[in-house]
Formats: structure tokens, sequence, C-alpha cells
């Protein structure tokens, strides 16, 4: 009897488990469970990016509010992926399409009283951050954005771990920070010269990171591996989990020294992963595809990929493509954060078979830090010459076909635009506050070619230095939708859905100026979008840089020439919709005020 009633359970069990392969016999909504994959997109350059880090923008489940030290900024706050379900109108409001979330994976919780609140020091990348919830609240937030036509891309870093080893230079088997020295000997006429060892984050070493004893080197210092299940700092299983996975060269000390580049750890203990070695590659290519089979994501933006060899990218890309098409996934889209001025590094990273974008790096040193946020300072401000400049290397230093198997849209037209991030200071906070120019750059990010993303509370006009004072909390500010910022947002958004050549039209600059002073044109950058994917749809954008007096788009006898000639332009961004009739000759003067813009479209292509 007792035989047949353990068959009985066994094989109600077994066929609990067959049902439910993942979550065991339990019931979980449907919106909780594995997903089937579909593409949500149709063409990326339709989007607007919202970047949120998920510690700090809603704190939607106080259970998973542990280790929380709410006001310090290196600390964790408590948001999590149920407060972004539910605000996800808060972020349709804003004219939003895509949210991008931080890293969802388990990490080393702190290191030095620094919380992991941001999810870049990963230890585990087959575990979800229980800080922000489970996989069924992940999948749950998947699906709630594509409920409200949301989609969703997730960050993620193949080129380190967090700080999970140690280095044994000492060979005493416990990571230890040494100082030693005593500085000058006061009245001896010598000294010692202080310095400091940490095992955990030593100097950079091109023989990789050595032992040493009272007599001397000992050889390369073993990689130790630290068990601390308090803060979860212990090996990963597999390849990620031995010494072999790592390059054990110590920090970067250089980056304009490609070896340290590309072998160095991160400052801060980070461990450069030996992603040449296959069996790392196909661990990367695995988890990290598999966040997206299992969650329905749409996209990747991808951490520090000037840090990893080209043929890393090469395979990457195409593999995770494969795989997800296979499943019914299209138009997945990777993008790479290439933290760098150099405009010819960030294109060789869309070179055939690599990435869809990258994050337009050298468009926020070059356009919105040097002309938008210097508007106060007409010594150190740059004239919009520059942007001219800039935008006429897309077609040079970016690849212009679409890659095979990716978003069908060339990476030299769908380069990631943003004026700030989480790595950099706020825009208003470099801008010393100045509100009128952070909503004319915002302007030029909304109109110009590519897909433009915003950081979270930009549209709360948020002013943190760097980080982490640049990683604030969101849900403090009530999330009220009046304010003047966050309106413009939402305007431009609305009116980029109504004229696709602001979405999908080429560029055509029609006027740029090196003044930035007292001329007449000082600060004025004007460019026509149309052409390309946008049909018939025309628009032209009319913008002045300068801060402390109207310009107008001509220069003495030069005026700006538009390839529209004897049509009347109406003014959609202007409350009163003034209308501007373009002469035969093509050439049109309009006066902007200071720090403001026009987005002009032809009369007959109004909309309502």
């Amino acid at each position: 009897m007792r035989t047949m009633q353990s068959t009985i359970v066994m094989a109600m069990l077994a066929a609990c488990a067959c049902a439910l392969p993942e979550i065991g016999c339990v019931s979980v909504p449907d919106d909780g469970k594995q997903p089937a994959l579909g593409t949500h997109v149709d063409d990326w350059r339709d989007e607007v990016v919202y970047q949120v880090l998920t510690d700090r923008f809603a704190n939607g489940d106080v259970n998973n509010d542990y280790k929380v030290r709410p006001g310090y900024l290196a600390r964790f706050q408590g948001g999590d992926w149920q407060g972004l379900i539910d605000h996800l109108d808060y972020i349709k409001e804003l004219g939003v399409t895509t949210l991008w979330i931080s890293p969802v994976v388990k990490n080393v919780e702190t290191d030095a009283d620094v919380d992991s609140y941001h999810g870049y020091w990963a230890q585990d990348l087959t575990q979800t951050n229980p800080h922000f919830g489970d996989l069924a609240q992940l999948r749950r937030l998947t699906a709630a954005a594509h409920d409200k036509q949301l989609k969703v891309v997730l960050d993620i870093v193949t080129n380190h771990m967090g700080q999970v080893f140690y280095y044994d230079m000492n060979l005493n088997g416990h990571p230890d920070i040494n100082i030693g020295g005593s500085g000058p000997l006061q009245g001896a006429g010598s000294k010692s010269d202080i310095t400091r060892i940490t095992e955990y984050d030593p100097d950079w070493d091109p023989r990789g990171v050595q032992a040493f004893t009272s007599l001397g080197n000992a050889g390369r210092a073993p990689i130790i591996f630290i068990q601390d299940p308090s803060i979860n700092r212990i090996p990963m299983a597999g390849i990620l989990g031995t010494a072999r996975g790592y390059h054990g060269f110590g920090r970067i000390l250089n980056y304009d020294d490609e070896k340290q580049r590309m072998l160095g750890d991160f400052p801060g203990g980070l461990k450069d992963v030996a992603t040449e070695i296959p069996e790392v590659r196909a661990e990367m290519i695995d988890k990290y595809t598999r966040w997206a089979e299992l969650t329905d994501l749409d996209g990747f933006r991808i951490d520090t990929v000037k840090h990893v060899e080209y043929e890393f990218w090469t395979e990457f890309a195409t593999k995770v493509r494969a795989r997800l098409a296979a499943q019914g996934k299209n138009k997945f889209l990777m993008f790479g954060e290439a933290f760098d001025g150099n405009d010819k590094l960030l294109g060789s990273y869309t070179q055939p078979g690599m990435l869809d974008s990258v994050f337009y790096f050298t468009q926020h040193f070059q356009v919105f830090r040097d002309v938008f946020q210097s508007a106060h300072d007409e010594n150190a401000q740059k004239g919009t010459d520059q942007i001219q400049k800039l935008w006429a290397d897309r077609a040079v230093n970016y690849n212009t076909q679409p890659q095979a198997g990716g978003t069908g849209i060339a990476p030299s037209k769908s380069l990631v635009n943003f004026m700030d991030n989480h790595d950099v200071s706020r825009f208003l906070f470099e801008a010393l506050g100045d509100k009128d120019a952070l909503r004319n750059a915002l302007t030029l990010l909304m109109t110009e070619e590519g897909i433009p993303c915003v950081y979270y509370g930009t549209e709360q006009d948020f002013a943190g230095g760097n980080d982490p004072s640049n990683r604030e909390v969101l849900w403090n500010t009530g999330f009220p939708t009046t304010g003047d910022t966050f309106r413009h947002i939402s305007k431009l958004a609305r009116l980029r859905v109504k004229y696709a050549g602001l979405r999908r039209g080429d560029t055509n600059v029609v006027y740029s100026t090196a003044h930035v002073k007292a001329e007449e044109d000082a600060g004025i950058v004007a460019y026509e979008r149309a052409g390309g994917d946008a049909g018939d749809s025309y628009a032209l954008v009319v913008i002045n840089s300068n801060a402390r007096h109207m310009s107008t788009t001509a220069d003495g006898a030069k005026a700006m020439k538009l390839t529209k000639p004897g049509v009347t332009l109406v003014d959609v961004l202007d409350p009163e919709a003034k209308t501007y009739a373009v002469p035969a000759s093509g050439e049109l003067r309009v006066i902007v005020l200071a720090q403001r813009a026009m987005i002009l479209v032809p009369q007959d292509q109004l909309k309502p």
C-alpha cells in the first residue's frame, strides 16, 4: 500500500514538474510564465529610449528591501521591478517607447561600504538580483511593458565580473592591504617612499600580477576566489569560477595603452574576463541570450565594449541574432558603450558582423557639452559648425549598411543619442542649472538622426554631479507630469510620432556657424530631415544655442538655403503655429529667440 501511494505521489510530482519545469508546482500568473518570443519593434529609429537604474526609479515591493540605506546614494535605496511595473503609465506619458533597465543578474553585494545597486558587479549570470525581484517578476515587467507597446532593453556586461577573487601577492592565503614606508625622515636627509598595495585591486603588471616575499619576486600571484556568502562574494560555477577565465594583469593605469585597455581589470577590483577563450565566449553568449529567451527582451545595451577584442563582438552578435531569430525574435537591438571621444574607435564596433549601434559619446562631448552645456559661458561655448562636422563623419566612421540579421537599419543612421547618463554628471550640473539650455538640447536630441535616449530624472530637472550624485531617487519627486521639462519631452515625442521625417528622414545641415558671441547668427544650427525612409515627409529644425540674444539664419549676405522653395512652413513647436513662406530662391531668414528652437513642417503636411 505504501509503495502504491509513493508511486502516485511521485507521478503527480513528475506531472507537475513537466507542466512547470522552471518554477515547480506553484500557481504563477500568465505574465510570470516563460513567454513566447516575438518581434515587438518595427524600426528602432521610431523609438524613444528611457534609461533607468532599477534601484533608483520606484520601490514597489518592500519585501525585498534588505540592506537598504535611504538617502545614501552609494548604498541600496530599494527600487525594484515592481516599481517599474507600477509606473509604466508615467513612462508612457513622457512619450517613451523603450525601457532600458540596469543589469538584472546577481551581484557581489557590497565592497568598501559601496553597494552594487547599479548591477555592474556580476557574480552569477544565471540568477536574478534578489534586490529587484525574481524571474517571474522580471517576466511580469516585460509582459506589462509589451502590453503597453513598450520595448525592453537589458544592460549586460561581458568584459568583467565583480570582485570575486584576490591576488595572493604575499602568499599567505589572506587578502591584504599593506601600507609601507615612512616618507621623509625628519633631519635624517633620507626618505622611505610610502607605498600602498591591495591584493583586491593591485596595479597593472605586464607580467601578470606578481607575488613577492622578503627575498624578492616569487612569480605570478595565485588567484584565490573568496568565500563570503554574507555579501555573495563567492565563485560562479563553470569557467568563470576558475582562474583560467581571467587575465590576471591587475587594474588599468593607462587607458591609452591598448594592452592595458584590453586585458586590465577595471579599477575598483572588477576582474577582467578572458573573452578570447572559446569556453568564456560560449558562456557569455549562452547566459545572456538565455535572459532574452526567458523574458522576451528586445535588445541589449552592452557595457565597456572597447575593453573586449573585436573578434568577440563578431561571434557574440552573430550567434545571439541567429539563436533568437530561430525562435521568432528579429530586429534584436545590440548597442555598445565605448566611453571615449574617439569617433573612429566608436565606429569600429559597428563594422560588418558586429553591433547595430553604439552610444554616441563623441556627440555627448562635442555637441551637448561643448555647445549646449557651455551656453552660459561665451568663452567656453563652441560653434555649431562643430555639429555639422561631427555629423558628416557618420558616413565615414560608422558602418553604412545594416548588420546581417540585425535591426535592418545601418549603424550610421541609428546611433544612440544621449545628453548624459549614469557615468557622467547630469547636464544641469555642468550647465549650472540652465534649464533653457537643457530643453534646447532636448530639442536637438529628439529631432536629430538616430535613436534618442533620455536618462531617467532628466524630465524632473535632476542636476546631480558625478557618480553616485547623478543616480538620484526618482520616487521622491512623486512622479509629477506637469513640469516644463517633462511636458517639453512629451511634446517632442508626440511630434516625432506625427512626422516621419523627424524619425526616419536623412539629414541635410543647411546652416551652422562658428559664431558664439554678438554676431547675428551666433549659435544657429539648422537641418532638414527628409528623404531616406521618411517618404514625402519633410521637417526643418532651427535651433539657437546662444544664451545671450536672438539670432538669425543669416550672416550678412549669406542666408540659410532650403531644398523646398516656394513652400509655406508651419512651426509646430510654437503654440501659435506661426507660418513662414519660403521664397523661390529657397533662402529663408528666420529669427530665433535665445536658447529656443523651431520645428517647421510644410503646411500641407500639418497634422492635428
